[in-house]
């Protein structure tokens, strides 16, 4: 269970574990011993602008301007764009190197498979991605929709939801505040929601000049959690963590998009442990809405389904899946990843663009064998536009599934992978229909 009771900084103050046996530091040895036969890719969108305009409470909330954006409201930026490229880029030549495919390559429709959820700037972010991955492939995204709809195979929504559903799913996010429940995380996270309002200078804001009763919103840590069949989790307005998520996601975007950070955190100069402060309380609210574990399988069913038949599917090579942070957070936590807090990131769980990334391989011994990455760019990476390549990679985290041993070269066992995710789907069955 997510253990969100800690406090913000002492989750930043962790040490890191060491990234081992990651695609970029695989050795020669390595390649002779393990042949790449085929990777599936879960990737969240890259660099959007906000899904609230400045005209909305976002914007009542501080006395200062929002970030100028290059796009509309929610969907991909030019930054984002040429970001998403730039790993797009990387994954060519890591996949050449690799052995997957030869430069240049022109795939066929049984051999790559690239699907984006029917939004703006997850089609955009897989166009993006496929400029770089293969320039000269033709590669088509399939898309069910034209924008901006969501694609019930990337539609986080509950569709088994009863009373013993919604009485289990509300005992486990409780547990994450332990004794006092919901109210416990959002006390735990209390000194980050004091911090962003200093941030935003809410005491001088248009809400504050108007005294509008909204601002007692941020006081209430009493969330209510809302539940309902063909709906995603959600929350109702009116307490800290729905309310203050919007600001916290704001910003995040805005150190991002902004190359200026001092102007970015409204002419205040912050570390970079403060800018992971303001990011927790988004990622809080992601864990409290998609990580409670009967929540994940029943959001995650058909991702969880498709991937698993991509990886079973005996002709394809690459697969790549672009959805959003609910996803990744839901199949993480379906496929039972251990905890986790990624280094050089101020979005600890899935940063903007990240990836998970299965890769499936040929051993000399003649067995099957599986390895799950998370792959983002660094905040540097990130804010600098830096080029990426094999010498300059992206972030390649490691992670560990709950319950399975990795052999000596850090890979599962194919079969138990396998195994994990019909567990996966056999728990979103057991889940009770009404």
């Amino acid at each position: 269970m997510r253990a969100i009771i800690a406090s913000a900084l002492a989750l930043i103050c962790l040490g890191t574990p060491t990234i081992l046996n990651a695609q970029a530091q695989r050795s020669q040895e390595f390649k002779d011993k393990y042949k790449l036969k085929e990777a599936v890719v879960l990737s969240r969108h890259n660099i959007r602008s906000p899904l609230s305009d400045s005209k909305s409470d976002l914007g009542r909330m501080t006395p200062h301007e929002w970030t100028k954006w290059s796009a509309g409201k929610s969907e991909l930026t030019s930054r984002g764009g040429a970001l998403e490229t730039m790993m797009g880029q990387y994954f060519r030549k890591w996949a050449v190197d690799a052995g997957l495919f030869p430069e240049n390559y022109t795939p066929t429709a049984d051999d790559l498979n690239i699907i984006a959820n029917s939004m703006q700037r997850c089609i955009a972010t897989a166009q993006y991605f496929s400029s770089g991955f293969m320039p000269v492939g033709g590669v088509r995204v399939n898309h069910r929709y034209t924008p901006s709809k969501m694609d019930p195979l990337f539609n986080p929504q509950l569709t088994k939801v009863s009373p013993e559903f919604v009485a289990t799913a509300m005992e486990q996010i409780n547990a994450m505040g332990g004794k006092k429940g919901i109210v416990g995380i959002n006390e735990a996270i209390a000194p980050n929601y004091e911090f962003i309002q200093e941030v935003m200078d809410t005491k001088d804001s248009p809400m504050a000049k108007s005294n509008d009763p909204k601002l007692k919103d941020f006081t209430n840590y009493n969330t209510e959690i809302v539940l309902e069949k063909f709906k995603e989790p959600s929350m109702k307005a009116g307490s800290a963590l729905k309310d203050l998520n919007a600001a916290s996601d704001a910003f995040i975007l805005q150190y991002y998009e902004e190359p200026d950070s001092v102007k970015a955190a409204f002419g205040k100069k912050l570390t970079r442990d403060q800018w992971s402060q303001l990011a927790h309380i988004k990622d809080v609210y992601q864990d409290v809405l998609f990580t409670a574990p009967i929540v994940a399988v029943n959001v995650a069913n058909p991702l969880i389904q498709y991937m698993y038949d991509e990886l079973l599917s005996p002709d394809r090579k690459f697969t790549f899946l672009v959805g959003h942070d609910s996803n990744l957070s839901s199949v993480a936590t379906a496929l039972g990843v251990e905890e986790y807090e990624l280094p050089d990131a101020i979005e600890k769980k899935t940063p903007i663009g990240s990836k998970i990334v299965i890769e499936k391989f040929e051993g000399a011994d003649g067995e099957e064998y599986a390895d799950i990455n998370i792959v983002y760019q660094t905040v540097d990476q990130l804010r600098n536009m830096e080029l990426l390549s094999l010498d300059n990679p992206p972030m390649i985290y490691p992670l560990s599934l709950k319950g399975l041993e990795k052999n000596a070269d850090g890979l599962y066992k194919l079969a138990d992978l396998e195994n994990r995710f019909e567990e996966a789907l056999a728990a979103y069955d057991a889940i009770p229909a009404k």
